[in-house]
């Protein structure tokens, strides 16, 4: 039995996400549905591909993701399917699938030209679901369009390194229901540049000397809970994903706040580690500081 997923940003309000389920289900009515999430910021390719990026590979192989963020068709904006790791991606041509491409090589690449034949305003209603719903049946991708070779990057996907190899530059690419802001460091490309040098993580006026391994890292078990102060305390980790993450433990944007909201970081911003000369002491501990 086929399995398609949704992921939009096309948030609860509204009857979008309902209805490309009602017209999967009319063409298909034994298929399973699994959303991943209708609240991708809109219009926003760097979080929808981390958030495609770290979902796709706990789903079955033949898995079909439906991928609805800026998906109106134009001749800048084209729709493809791709064949990747054995999942299926059906989106538009915009850079969302250049995260996950720039790890594991596609299979195969159409562009989706079906259009003619399907009378359309609502693309991911229509064109969408008719490609998942081929593709479920067990169709083939050149079928349903012709293959290309390349796809759009996403701006900033890797981060800048200097010359002299002592800085990179890094974006944030994404902030979590936490508000923990996640940057497009990876830990292998840090570690890569780091060479076992220290370092120091700059991120507005805030700045971090170490990294912790886990978010509860900051705390002192030694000390009586009761004496404790470590809520809102801001941390940096290397995230269950591999990416370099600014976060505050406990975070709650109501109450102790957010390493986004308390460091004013968001999407685009910049993170920038400064790498120090080798002789610097303590070149490997995995700790974090806020200073």
């Amino acid at each position: 039995m086929a399995i398609i997923t949704l992921t939009t940003d096309f948030g609860e309000k509204d009857h979008f996400a309902g209805a490309i389920k009602g017209a999967i289900y009319s063409e298909l009515p034994q298929v399973k549905i699994v959303d991943v999430s209708h609240s991708v910021s809109p219009f926003n390719i760097s979080e929808a591909a981390y958030i495609i990026l770290n979902a796709y590979r706990s789903f079955p192989k033949g898995t079909i993701h439906i991928i609805g963020i800026d998906s109106e068709l134009s001749p800048e904006n084209k729709h493809i399917a791709i064949k990747l790791d054995d999942h299926y991606f059906i989106c538009a041509n915009n850079g969302i699938m250049s995260m996950i491409c720039a790890e594991i090589a596609p299979e195969k690449i159409v562009e989706i030209n079906i259009h003619d034949k399907i009378e359309t305003s609502f693309p991911l209603l229509d064109v969408f679901v008719k490609v998942a719903c081929h593709i479920a049946r067990g169709g083939t991708l050149e079928v349903i369009g012709k293959v290309i070779n390349t796809i759009k990057p996403i701006k900033n996907l890797i981060p800048f390194v200097n010359d002299e190899k002592n800085q990179i530059i890094g974006s944030v690419i994404y902030i979590d229901n936490y508000g923990n802001v996640v940057t497009n460091i990876k830990q292998k490309f840090f570690e890569d540049v780091q060479k076992t040098r220290t370092y120091e993580i700059s991120a507005r006026n805030h700045k971090f000397k170490k990294i912790y391994s886990k978010y509860s890292d900051i705390v002192n078990f030694d000390i009586e809970e009761s004496k404790r102060n470590d809520e809102g305390k801001g941390l940096v980790v290397f995230n269950s994903s591999g990416y370099l993450e600014i976060a505050v433990y406990k975070s709650n944007c109501s109450t102790v706040g957010s390493a986004s909201t308390l460091m004013g970081l968001k999407t685009m911003d910049t993170v920038t580690v400064n790498f120090l000369p080798s002789h610097s002491p303590n070149p490997t501990q995995r700790e974090g500081i806020l200073s």
